[in-house]
């Protein structure tokens, strides 16, 4: 259950998105914005740094084009890392047209993950996440900001057999960071090489199917570790 890719991502939009152009909130290194591009959509990117991609340098409160006109508004994992998201869904309110498409995908606060890992939970992330939400005050504030939820998945979001089994291998002795252990060297938080990074990785290996079992669990009782919305603005 890993995220969707920015390809499945950028075909849901073409299908629900009215005509106009998409904005991406916290677009990284653009690769929805290219997705959406080799549809024919026109397509606009929003990050702290500018990557020469179609991406300008700014957050959402301080975007100020072309208001009302937006088609589409997407927060893909990135409402987690603003400072005041309820704000940031004040601005793409504004920013959207009649009918126009607010996308979001963050990790959910009232997730069994989020509950039952505590501080190993894979999407607390800190310092790089600044808010959690949970699932159910993210439907109150859209709503309440004139929207019609239209799709609530509590898989669609991604990451959630990985962020179990990352919670579980980091409660083995010494506390293993499998994020680590999977990246390359120069991207790791905690440095781990060798006969330990074999070791949690043959672990990982081991305990994937219990990950996945509770993945299933949480998914079945709506209370995955990430929530994706779909909201029409009225």
């Amino acid at each position: 259950m890993l995220a969707v890719s920015r390809g499945s991502l950028a075909r849901r939009l073409e299908r629900i998105a009215p005509p106009g152009p998409l904005l991406d909130v916290g677009s990284g290194d653009g690769s929805l914005l290219r997705a959406l591009r080799a549809r024919g959509r026109e397509a606009v990117g929003l990050e702290r740094t500018a990557n020469g991609d179609g991406v300008l340098a700014c957050e959402i409160t301080d975007f100020d084009q072309r208001r009302g006109e937006w088609a589409a508004v997407v927060f893909w994992h990135s409402l987690e890392h603003l400072r005041d998201p309820m704000a940031a869904l004040d601005r793409a309110t504004e920013l959207l047209a009649p009918g126009g498409v607010l996308v979001i995908a963050v990790p959910n606060l009232e997730s069994w993950q989020a509950r039952l890992l505590g501080t190993r939970w894979f999407h607390l992330d800190l310092p790089r996440h600044l808010v959690h939400l949970p699932a159910t005050a993210l439907r109150t504030g859209v709503t309440a900001r004139g929207f019609q939820i239209e799709r609530c998945s509590h898989w669609r979001a991604g990451q959630l057999t990985f962020g179990w089994l990352h919670g579980i291998v980091g409660g083995l002795p010494g506390n293993p960071d499998l994020y680590s252990a999977i990246r390359r060297p120069e991207a790791q938080d905690t440095v781990m090489t060798g006969r330990r990074r074999v070791g949690v990785l043959a672990a990982a290996t081991a305990l994937a199917p219990a990950a996945a079992a509770m993945a299933a669990g949480e998914v079945a009782a709506r209370a995955g570790g990430t929530v994706y919305l779909e909201a029409r603005r009225r």
